[in-house]
């Protein structure tokens, strides 16, 4: 997607539940969100970045990057740059006993 796309935007996914129009709370809630996803994301060597507050940058140590709308497509574009699936909801579960 060409970055004026992912400027423009689509429909609102449920993961950005801040109101239009709140300004500079929306942009700091966007960059909460990128900091937590990082948490997972960093440990593989991929980092998500704010772009403008409407989408999101994933980008990897190679240089590269693509563009996101939501959290949804962060996940989706994580496997692609991996080459693997990712689940993140696993990574930090403990072992059974």
């Amino acid at each position: 997607m060409c970055g004026m796309c992912g400027l423009l935007g689509g429909g609102r996914h449920w993961s950005s539940a801040t109101v239009p129009g709140e300004g500079a709370n929306a942009r700091r809630q966007r960059y909460i969100q990128a900091a937590l996803a990082n948490r997972i994301l960093i440990p593989l060597r991929l980092r998500l970045d704010d772009f403008h507050g409407q989408s999101f940058v994933l980008s990897s140590p190679t240089g590269a990057s693509e563009l996101v709308d939501d959290f949804a497509q962060v996940w989706k574009a994580a496997e692609k740059m991996l080459g693997r699936p990712l689940d993140p909801l696993l990574m930090f579960a403990s072992e059974p006993a």
